[in-house]
């Protein structure tokens, strides 16, 4: 497996499918005296779910500017993708990170986040943020595990949608 940024000419791999996840708890995000931590919520066997995100119509052309793609690799198909996204704040937005189904639990996810932070450094960044859902609980474990940490908590952005039940946790790590 290799990761590496995606040019023109493999263009079509920032297309990569989404696939679905099992929504089976929530991650609780406490702040107490400036320092975060978290418990898991599990939901009730017959509450458990599956969710999709919708596939992203990604322009390279257009994005190419202030995105970067990287994308791993076995051999020569597309197993995973990272989308980075310049920001005006010293971290660089995480603004997708997915791994094909068959490849999830291999180590595809973390060479992502190491690849995302070596561009991060190269564009002088302190480091890479990206924004997890409460409810997908393996998405935040995977970036707690791959060494970010909470950096905040959004339960409004919702209100008012269909997914008004769920809230956003901010998460960071530095270069």
């Amino acid at each position: 497996m290799e990761c590496r940024l995606i040019d023109k000419a493999h263009s079509r791999d920032i297309r990569l499918k989404n696939e679905p996840f099992l929504l089976y708890g929530r991650v609780v995000p406490t702040c107490l005296g400036g320092k975060w931590n978290y418990s898991i919520e599990h939901f009730p066997e017959n509450e458990v779910t599956e969710m999709c995100f919708p596939d992203e119509d990604y322009d390279y052309d257009k994005l190419m500017h202030d995105h970067v793609f990287i994308g791993a690799y076995d051999g020569e198909q597309c197993i995973g993708l990272a989308v980075l996204a310049d920001d005006m704040f010293r971290y660089m937005y995480l603004d997708d990170l997915k791994v094909s189904q068959k490849y999830r639990n291999q180590g595809v996810g973390k060479a992502l986040i190491k690849k995302a932070i070596e561009v991060a450094r190269e564009r002088n960044y302190n480091g890479i943020y990206t924004i997890g859902q409460d409810n997908n609980v393996n998405a935040c474990r995977f970036y707690l595990n791959a060494g970010f940490e909470i950096g905040g908590f959004d339960n409004r952005v919702y209100r008012g949608t269909s997914q008004e039940d769920k809230a956003n946790i901010f998460f960071y790590l530095d270069g």
